[in-house]
């Protein structure tokens, strides 16, 4: 059975156990019918995993199922990322063609300690969502015997264009990060300045990119080959963690802003979610007054990582530039408000302060360090940065502690830093879609 089949068999036990028709569900998810059906079908995947997570609430499962519905959109959506950056396997008897499908963001959520993604609204992100995941063969998805913990760190490692190479921002994304256009950059795994460790953290098209340090106990240089030298005596351990990066993360899905320098004669109507970091980097755009940033974290041994604590720095300011503001929706609201460390880039010292979320009058717990991460049980960070005087750069460095020595992750834009700018006294745009056109 293909991981979008078990995520397809598990969203239907639930369904049925909680007696809950489709449209019930559909109404309680801002969602279709139909596309919730597709969900349950197998013909779909959810675009962001805090659909699955108000599925599974709903439907009145325990913990320990919400964990597993969580494990299996993981695999689900590792596999449909990585059939759409790696190469077809070689022909077998009968093979099936499978159709290319388009950049899109990798949308992550949450389990229990940490904030729940947003919802994507009625905006029809899911449906950007081709089913060529589903109709890649079994054979292709791990070799037999791994547990489902280290198929997840397996699937999610595929997803860098060159899995051992550390190197800068080439691929399907590749100039989405430059700090012209606000963008995320490709799928890279770019060593800090101390040097990357064996097993760099892989990203995926239109993800950010989180950097390792030398953890304590050696040094950590690695010659820029395609596979990693033979252990050394006294090298540092492993890195052991795994990060996938998000830099375009809409409020509810669909609520955002960017500035950019073209007139609205020149600007393309907005994009759906999955879309921004090619939308924005055709534009050269920029986070305009905020920025929402999401890291999923796996761990990479057998052990549990502790992560300690999250640093801002912020690298630059400067005047904003007076572009114009062009705003992707014109409203469209949720029920949940997800837990978040808050950063206001505006203060001398900026830093991530936990702050509780709300899901229909239900209180979500702030997010809190110490936060135990393993591959079993991985770990969400969102990250929500405002400012309203200055046209920042900023990234975070993650700290973290493991038996084998510690160390910082740097969270970054692909390399480079991730940027948002206050958009205060800007011309402000909306997308008239009765007129075809930018209106203010």
């Amino acid at each position: 059975m293909s991981e979008a089949e078990d995520f397809a068999r598990l969203m239907r036990e639930l369904k049925e156990r909680g007696g809950l028709s489709y449209g019930v569900l559909a109404r309680r998810l801002h969602t279709s019918t139909s596309t919730l059906h597709r969900y349950c079908n197998g013909e779909a995947l959810p675009a962001e995993f805090a659909v699955v997570d108000r599925f599974a609430r709903a439907c009145g499962a325990s913990p320990a199922e919400a964990v597993d519905l969580h494990r299996a959109w993981l695999l689900a959506d590792a596999r449909r990322r990585a059939g759409a950056t790696e190469p077809e396997p070689a022909p077998a008897p009968d093979p099936v063609p499978v159709e290319a499908e388009p950049e899109r963001t990798v949308v992550v959520g949450s389990v229990g300690t940490v904030g729940r993604a947003a919802d994507p609204g009625p905006t029809g992100v899911e449906s950007g969502v081709r089913p060529s995941w589903y109709r890649r063969r079994a054979a292709v998805v791990a070799a037999a015997g791994l547990t489902a913990g280290a198929v997840a760190v397996a699937l999610l490692a595929v997803t860098g264009p060159d899995r051992g190479t550390p190197h800068a921002g080439a691929g399907p994304g590749a100039g989405a990060g430059t700090r012209g256009s606000g963008g995320s950059a490709s799928a890279a795994a770019t060593p800090s300045e101390e040097g990357a460790a064996p097993g760099a953290t892989p990203t995926d098209p239109a993800a950010g990119t989180a950097r390792p340090s030398a953890p304590s106990g050696g040094s950590a240089t690695e010659p820029a080959s395609g596979s990693a030298p033979p252990p050394v005596a006294g090298r540092a351990p492993a890195m052991p963690l795994r990060a996938a990066v998000r830099s375009h993360v809409w409020a509810a899905g669909c609520d955002h802003a960017y500035l950019a320098e073209r007139g609205p004669g020149s600007v393309p109507p907005p994009p759906v979610q999955a879309d921004a970091p090619a939308w924005a980097t055709a534009q050269r755009a920029v986070h305009a007054g905020s920025q929402i940033v999401e890291v999923t974290l796996h761990g990479t041994g057998g052990g549990a990582v502790v992560l300690e604590g999250l640093e801002v720095r912020v690298g630059a300011r400067r005047t904003p530039p007076a572009w114009n503001v062009y705003q992707m929706s014109q409203g469209c609201g949720g029920g949940l408000t997800p837990a978040v460390f808050a950063v206001n880039l505006d203060a001398p010292r900026p830093l991530a302060r936990p702050v509780a979320g709300n899901d229909a009058g239900n209180r979500l717990p702030a997010p809190a360090f110490p936060m135990r991460v393993s591959a079993d049980e991985p770990v969400v960070l969102r990250v929500e940065a405002v400012t309203t005087g200055c046209d920042c750069d900023w990234s975070l460095d993650l700290r973290w502690t493991s038996p084998a020595g510690s160390g910082t992750l740097r969270v970054d834009d692909g390399g480079r830093p991730l940027r948002t700018s206050a958009a205060t006294g800007r011309p402000v745009y909306g997308y008239a879609l009765e007129q075809g056109r930018w209106a203010r």
